[in-house]
């Protein structure tokens, strides 16, 4: 039996920035839970082979240029795909460019017979003074996404509206990416819609109140993580240079420690 071909492609959601680390210092990521919860459940019937070509702070034409070729050549039965974020982020944003390189890393995967699964972006103005800011932009390319499901049968992989994904606890404190909480779920989110039984509400949010911030935190949040984010921008620096993809072979997946 030939194994299902799991290939994650796009920026730093992707390649997991934000959860806790393996061994060897590589972020674990929902993608890579995804893998393994995938496995646990139809590996001994259908082996899952996974790869990771996602790299932090790629906008969307990086993932076309060093991704897409690399994906191809792999020949994967599935793609998870996020990218958008690192564009809407920039001062100006050419939103027909940005639909356009979109829609060059989902054509040919599909023409090649992969199934692609995007996540749409949730509203982050609760998480991040960002969040409110890049609001229209939010919308305008989820709007991108919902045109590559009616034209491409792109899939959305979960819901994000008034979930989980808009609650502060599911990010990490630099509220630019997923903590291990926010991991976990939206890994549990995909498996649910790969058909897996998930026995809690995954998209809900975490029981009490969310932690209450105060002067002293945003203070501590804009000196340690906006100012370099705003340097990087004004160098013309980004997080991912020099970085490589950090699982670039198809390979089984080892469930423990997922």
């Amino acid at each position: 039996m030939l194994p299902l071909r799991y290939v994650a492609i796009g920026d730093s959601l992707s390649e997991g920035v934000g959860d806790e680390p393996w061994p060897d210092g590589s972020p674990r990521g929902w993608t890579d839970r995804l893998a393994a919860l995938l496995t646990a459940h139809y590996g001994r019937h259908q082996p899952i082979h996974y790869a990771n070509l996602a790299v932090r702070g790629y906008k969307t034409a990086q993932i076309v240029d060093t991704q897409i070729e690399t994906a191809l050549a792999l020949r994967p039965s599935f793609v998870t795909l996020t990218a958008g974020m690192n564009d809407i982020m920039r001062p100006r944003v050419d939103f027909g460019a940005l639909k356009s390189a979109l829609a060059g890393i989902v054509e040919p995967l599909i023409a090649a017979g992969a199934e692609i699964f995007v996540v749409p972006v949730p509203n982050l103005a609760g998480v991040s003074p960002a969040g409110r800011l890049i609001n229209t932009r939010r919308l305008r390319l989820n709007a991108i996404y919902q045109h590559l499901v009616d034209t491409h049968g792109v899939l959305p992989l979960t819901n994000t509206t008034n979930s989980v994904f808009e609650d502060p606890r599911a990010w990490d404190e630099d509220r630019l990416h997923l903590a291990t909480l926010g991991h976990e779920r939206l890994a549990c989110a995909a498996a649910a819609s790969f058909g897996l039984p998930i026995g809690f509400d995954f998209l809900g949010a975490p029981e009490g109140p969310a932690p209450v911030r105060t002067g002293s935190t945003e203070a501590q949040w804009w000196w340690k993580h906006v100012r370099p984010w705003v340097y990087r921008r004004l160098t013309g620096k980004s997080s991912g240079d020099g970085r490589v993809a950090k699982r670039p072979d198809l390979g089984p997946v080892v469930t423990d420690g997922y």
